[in-house]
């Protein structure tokens, strides 16, 4: 049986880039994720693409997913106003035209 993780805060980010014929940009936008990774709040993080799988249920619309662990909702807040994801948004914002967010806690 898989283990039940319990206790963090889930912050998943699916963006749309701007061009994603262009390879430069996706992989702009790649190395911009991972230096935001350097903030310290972030206890895990994970940049992935649209898996090749095909069912009703399955959106593989979206470019790039970034998805990031927090220990808890105040950490979660204190990257949102860190000097890294600032920073971050200001270089790569011209490189998707929609960013697309679900944060989850515990059940």
């Amino acid at each position: 049986m898989a283990e039940e993780i319990k206790g963090i805060f889930i912050h998943h980010v699916y963006f749309w880039l701007a061009d994603p014929s262009d390879k430069k940009n996706k992989e702009a936008l790649i190395a911009g994720l991972k230096r935001l990774s350097s903030v310290k709040t972030i206890l895990r993080f994970s940049i992935g693409v649209p898996a090749d799988t095909s069912r009703e249920v399955i959106d593989s619309s979206y470019s790039i997913s970034w998805i990031l662990i927090f220990k808890d909702a105040a950490d979660q807040d204190s990257y949102q106003t860190d000097p890294i994801h600032l920073n971050f948004v200001a270089e790569c914002k011209h490189l998707w035209k929609k960013v697309q967010v679900y944060d989850t806690v515990d059940a």
